[in-house]
């Protein structure tokens, strides 16, 4: 009986400590997309760092922005410009926010959740409030996320007035977000 008692406080001790701990991935992915009657432009970026936190919710991420890879050396040459990301200037894209409802989420038990995540995303100098849906997908302790969103640029400081990337560039870019957290 005192073996069970023991072990029982153990099991619950090592649930306490793993909801506990932050979860971080160095190697997340992040890809845009924008779509004109000109052609479509995709750039991924493989190397986002972030940290989760169960026991918060609370949820970071940094983007280095000259780390997007094109299809076309042109058009990473025109994203990292002055005249439109001036990725010297404002290297790093940041979100820093809260799951809002993670009464719903239970990082101990597999399943998948949908998060409500609110915070600030902050591109180009620009920070912006924003209130997204994450889905999340707990296997075995490992957390991945996803979602999916639309930002219109103009909203972060990047504006063309006229001249070819007022044609080539859409507006508004789908923003894809895939973070597998160990």
């Amino acid at each position: 009986m005192k073996n069970v008692f023991f072990t029982a406080i153990l099991i619950f001790f090592s649930i306490s400590i793993f909801s506990q701990e932050k979860l971080s991935t160095t190697s997340g992915h992040i890809k845009f997309f924008s779509t004109t009657p000109v052609e479509d432009i995709e750039a991924n970026n493989y190397t986002v760092t972030s940290n989760l936190n169960p026991s918060t919710g609370v949820i970071v991420f940094s983007v280095p922005m000259q780390g997007f890879e094109f299809p076309k050396a042109k058009m990473q040459k025109h994203y990292n410009s002055k005249g439109f990301l001036n990725t010297k200037e404002f290297p790093k894209g940041k979100f820093k926010g809260t799951i809002t409802n993670l009464d719903d989420i239970d990082f101990n038990e597999n399943g998948s959740y949908s998060a409500t995540v609110s915070g600030q995303l902050t591109i180009h100098g620009v920070t912006n409030d924003v209130e997204e849906i994450l889905k999340l997908d707990v296997k075995d302790r490992a957390v991945s996320g996803m979602t999916e969103f639309n930002i219109t640029l103009s909203d972060y400081g990047v504006v063309f007035e006229k001249g070819k990337p007022s044609t080539n560039i859409g507006k508004t870019i789908k923003i894809t977000v895939l973070l597998n957290y160990k």
